[in-house]
């Protein structure tokens, strides 16, 4: 497939050739009272100051320069979106009018950096995992991002198990991968294949072979190398890329177009199909934040292990995570143990704390106004 045409009078060309995109649409409902649809984890302050959309921009500081960091998300957080990105120029920010899964939004954000410049090397990241070695983070990425552009072949990021986890896919490393051109740190390695969530027999297996490691989501690959793969495996979102580079309104096509592709995931229409894939493994700490178990391991302990954001009152109780985004107001603990209890200005959650992962199940009993 022949490089996207340019379309300079609604997207800024640069003559830098690293890209960043970071995709901000997700829903996070496993963190509600405190997340909402307009407002998922992304967005929240969970860790200090800084919303996990804010780290994951600044981890890029001196890595990939602002003007070359493109966000995607949807519209009903566009405006949320824009306020915690507001350093990154207006037209970087670009809201998907229709939900279609990952690749679709993947496709989106290769058209409109391939539209910019077609010689791009992307990193795909999503906005919701905890880093904090931003150093690591970078020389994983420079790596990453030499191998890609060096080498016909996409790149992905694994993480070490550390322990034997049926919530995550995996991916199964083969030998020591042969690259031209790129001078790196990191070993990659070949893909062997993409492992769906095992049980957690077959995860504990994957765990004692020790080739595994989690699929952490986050791709690197030239724009080239990309195109030409979808091109071979997944030709409706080729022809979308190629599209976007010929619209003459780039925001009314996709509005027109976007909701008309098929909803797939990026694993299945891309990385299980394509014709070589290679991995590196991260020197760096990372964290999903899947739930307030998650986000229990950061905060502060009182008393008997109880874990929260705040100064508590409490008498014989453990095992507690509370967060209270109230400061306001004051909760109190009696003889109470494994609960988690998140209070806002408008709800409160009292859940057990070994059915964190059953609060996104809420949502069905709940009026509208409080999703």
């Amino acid at each position: 497939m022949s490089s996207t045409a340019t379309n300079t009078s609604t997207i800024p060309s640069t003559n830098n050739d690293q890209f960043a995109l970071i995709l901000a649409g997700g829903s996070g409902t496993r963190f509600w009272p405190l997340s909402r649809n307009a407002r998922p984890k992304q967005l929240l302050n969970l860790f200090g100051e800084a919303t996990l959309l804010n780290q994951t921009i600044s981890r890029l500081e001196g890595l990939i320069p602002k003007e070359n960091i493109l966000i995607l998300t949807n519209t009903l957080q566009e405006q949320a979106v824009r306020d915690v990105a507001s350093e990154l120029p207006s037209e970087n920010i670009f809201a998907e009018p229709a939900k279609r899964d990952t690749a679709p939004a993947v496709a989106l954000g290769v058209g409109l950096i391939a539209a910019r410049n077609p010689n791009a090397t992307i990193i795909v990241l999503p906005s919701d995992q905890l880093i904090q070695d931003t150093a690591a983070f970078q020389s994983i990425m420079r790596d990453a991002m030499s191998v890609a552009a060096h080498n016909p072949a996409l790149v992905t990021i694994g993480i070490k198990p550390t322990w034997a986890c049926p919530a995550y896919g995996y991916i199964e490393r083969g030998g020591e991968a042969h690259t031209e051109g790129a001078q790196t740190t990191h070993q990659p390695y070949e893909v062997s294949r993409f492992r769906e969530k095992p049980d957690p027999e077959l995860a504990e297996t994957f765990l004692a072979q020790g080739n595994f490691a989690w699929n952490a989501g986050m791709f690197i690959w030239s724009a080239k190398t990309v195109i030409d793969e979808l091109t071979e495996h997944t030709p409706e979102l080729a022809g979308f890329i190629e599209e976007i580079g010929q619209a003459s309104n780039i925001k009314e096509f996709v509005n027109t177009r976007f909701p008309t592709l098929t909803p797939i995931s990026i694993d299945y229409a891309l990385m299980e199909k394509a014709s070589r894939v290679l991995n590196i493994e991260a020197s760096f700490d990372w964290d999903d934040v899947g739930s307030w178990l998650s986000v229990a391991k950061y905060l502060e302990t009182q008393g008997d292990n109880n874990k929260t954001n705040t100064e508590l009152a409490e008498i014989d109780s453990e095992n507690n995570i509370v967060f209270n985004a109230r400061p306001e107001s004051k909760v109190a603990l009696l003889g109470v143990d494994d609960l988690i209890v998140v209070q806002t200005d408008d709800a409160l959650l009292i859940a057990n704390r070994h059915q964190a992962d059953a609060i996104k199940n809420l949502g069905g009993q709940l009026p509208d106004e409080l999703l």
